[in-house]
Protein backbone atom coordinates (compact mmCIF):
# COMPACT_ATOMS: atom_id res chain seq x y z
CA UNK A 1 0.00 0.00 0.00
CA UNK A 2 1.15 3.41 -0.87
CA UNK A 3 1.65 5.83 1.67
CA UNK A 4 0.40 8.86 -0.45
CA UNK A 5 -0.69 9.25 -3.94
CA UNK A 6 -1.97 12.25 -5.08
CA UNK A 7 -0.01 15.57 -3.45
CA UNK A 8 -1.82 18.75 -3.37
CA UNK A 9 0.88 21.69 -3.38
CA UNK A 10 -0.96 25.26 -2.97
CA UNK A 11 0.82 28.36 -4.39
CA UNK A 12 0.74 31.79 -3.76
CA UNK A 13 4.05 32.74 -6.15
CA UNK A 14 6.53 33.82 -3.22
CA UNK A 15 9.86 32.28 -3.10
CA UNK A 16 9.11 29.76 -0.02
CA UNK A 17 5.86 28.67 -1.69
CA UNK A 18 7.98 27.89 -4.83
CA UNK A 19 10.85 25.98 -2.05
CA UNK A 20 7.64 24.30 -0.66
CA UNK A 21 6.85 22.87 -4.06
CA UNK A 22 9.76 21.74 -4.97
CA UNK A 23 10.13 19.45 -1.78
CA UNK A 24 6.79 18.49 -2.37
CA UNK A 25 7.79 17.41 -5.96
CA UNK A 26 10.98 15.27 -4.19
CA UNK A 27 8.23 13.73 -2.05
CA UNK A 28 6.21 13.26 -4.89
CA UNK A 29 9.50 11.58 -7.15
CA UNK A 30 10.42 9.46 -3.90
CA UNK A 31 6.74 8.11 -3.37
CA UNK A 32 6.01 8.01 -7.01
CA UNK A 33 2.91 9.85 -6.49
CA UNK A 34 1.64 12.85 -8.69
CA UNK A 35 0.92 16.22 -7.59
CA UNK A 36 -1.81 19.32 -8.54
CA UNK A 37 -0.16 22.52 -8.54
CA UNK A 38 -3.03 25.04 -6.79
CA UNK A 39 -3.50 28.66 -7.00
CA UNK A 40 -6.28 30.65 -5.65
CA UNK A 41 -7.37 33.55 -8.42
CA UNK A 42 -7.95 36.21 -5.53
CA UNK A 43 -11.06 38.40 -6.19
CA UNK A 44 -11.18 41.80 -6.84
CA UNK A 45 -12.53 43.18 -3.12
CA UNK A 46 -9.33 41.98 -1.64
CA UNK A 47 -7.35 44.05 -3.40
CA UNK A 48 -3.44 42.36 -3.29
CA UNK A 49 -1.70 40.34 -5.94
CA UNK A 50 0.63 38.22 -4.39
CA UNK A 51 4.05 36.75 -5.28
CA UNK A 52 7.09 39.09 -6.15
CA UNK A 53 6.06 42.01 -7.40
CA UNK A 54 2.49 42.03 -5.92
CA UNK A 55 1.10 44.99 -5.28
CA UNK A 56 -2.60 47.03 -4.83
CA UNK A 57 -4.64 46.46 -7.77
CA UNK A 58 -7.91 48.87 -6.43
CA UNK A 59 -8.03 51.13 -9.26
CA UNK A 60 -7.37 48.79 -11.97
CA UNK A 61 -10.27 47.86 -13.83
CA UNK A 62 -12.03 43.79 -13.44
CA UNK A 63 -10.71 42.60 -16.99
CA UNK A 64 -7.09 43.98 -16.59
CA UNK A 65 -6.91 42.84 -13.30
CA UNK A 66 -8.10 38.78 -14.52
CA UNK A 67 -6.17 38.97 -17.23
CA UNK A 68 -3.26 39.88 -14.83
CA UNK A 69 -3.80 37.01 -12.30
CA UNK A 70 -4.15 34.11 -14.71
CA UNK A 71 -1.00 35.76 -16.63
CA UNK A 72 0.88 35.56 -13.73
CA UNK A 73 -0.62 32.00 -11.97
CA UNK A 74 -0.41 30.47 -15.55
CA UNK A 75 3.47 31.48 -15.69
CA UNK A 76 3.93 30.28 -12.23
CA UNK A 77 2.44 27.06 -12.43
CA UNK A 78 4.49 26.46 -16.08
CA UNK A 79 7.83 26.94 -13.88
CA UNK A 80 6.43 24.50 -11.42
CA UNK A 81 5.14 21.84 -14.31
CA UNK A 82 8.54 22.25 -14.94
CA UNK A 83 10.32 21.28 -12.31
CA UNK A 84 7.94 18.31 -11.51
CA UNK A 85 8.62 16.97 -15.33
CA UNK A 86 12.15 17.12 -14.97
CA UNK A 87 12.10 15.04 -11.59
CA UNK A 88 9.65 12.68 -13.80
CA UNK A 89 6.22 13.73 -11.79
CA UNK A 90 2.79 13.65 -13.41
CA UNK A 91 1.40 17.24 -12.64
CA UNK A 92 -1.64 19.03 -13.23
CA UNK A 93 -2.36 22.40 -12.65
CA UNK A 94 -5.57 24.22 -11.34
CA UNK A 95 -6.46 28.22 -10.85
CA UNK A 96 -9.41 28.24 -8.56
CA UNK A 97 -11.56 31.10 -7.28
CA UNK A 98 -12.72 30.74 -3.47
CA UNK A 99 -14.09 33.64 -1.04
CA UNK A 100 -10.89 32.53 0.69
CA UNK A 101 -8.00 30.91 -0.23
CA UNK A 102 -8.17 28.30 2.67
CA UNK A 103 -11.27 27.18 0.92
CA UNK A 104 -10.18 27.06 -2.21
CA UNK A 105 -7.33 24.66 -1.09
CA UNK A 106 -9.35 22.28 0.69
CA UNK A 107 -12.10 22.00 -1.89
CA UNK A 108 -9.27 21.29 -4.33
CA UNK A 109 -8.14 18.44 -2.74
CA UNK A 110 -10.88 16.81 -1.52
CA UNK A 111 -12.40 17.36 -5.32
CA UNK A 112 -9.39 15.60 -6.56
CA UNK A 113 -8.64 12.83 -4.36
CA UNK A 114 -5.58 14.18 -2.86
CA UNK A 115 -4.34 12.44 0.33
CA UNK A 116 -1.67 15.03 1.27
CA UNK A 117 -1.46 18.91 1.13
CA UNK A 118 2.44 20.38 0.74
CA UNK A 119 2.23 24.02 1.72
CA UNK A 120 4.18 26.92 2.87
CA UNK A 121 3.83 29.20 6.24
CA UNK A 122 5.63 31.89 6.04
CA UNK A 123 5.61 32.08 9.84
CA UNK A 124 4.07 35.45 10.83
CA UNK A 125 3.43 35.74 14.35
CA UNK A 126 1.87 38.25 17.30
CA UNK A 127 -0.01 41.03 15.24
CA UNK A 128 0.99 40.31 11.88
CA UNK A 129 -0.60 37.25 12.16
CA UNK A 130 -3.84 38.47 13.70
CA UNK A 131 -4.25 41.09 11.18
CA UNK A 132 -3.29 38.74 7.91
CA UNK A 133 -4.36 35.77 9.03
CA UNK A 134 -2.85 32.58 8.08
CA UNK A 135 -4.31 30.52 5.44
CA UNK A 136 -1.60 27.81 6.34
CA UNK A 137 -2.97 27.49 9.37
CA UNK A 138 -6.98 27.68 8.82
CA UNK A 139 -5.74 24.83 6.71
CA UNK A 140 -4.35 23.12 9.45
CA UNK A 141 -8.14 23.78 11.06
CA UNK A 142 -10.29 22.47 8.97
CA UNK A 143 -8.43 19.98 6.70
CA UNK A 144 -9.23 16.16 6.72
CA UNK A 145 -6.41 15.31 4.75
CA UNK A 146 -2.89 15.25 6.66
CA UNK A 147 -1.13 18.62 5.97
CA UNK A 148 2.75 19.10 5.53
CA UNK A 149 3.91 23.06 6.02
CA UNK A 150 6.89 23.65 5.06
CA UNK A 151 8.76 26.60 6.73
Amino acid sequence: MQLFSHILVPTDGSPLSRAAAERAVDIAAALKARVTFFHARPEKRQSFFGGEGGGYVDQMPREEFERQVLEHANEYLDTLEAIAKSEGVTSERVIGEAGAPYEGIIAAATSRGCDLIVMASHGRRGIKAMILGSETQKVLTYSKIPVLVYR
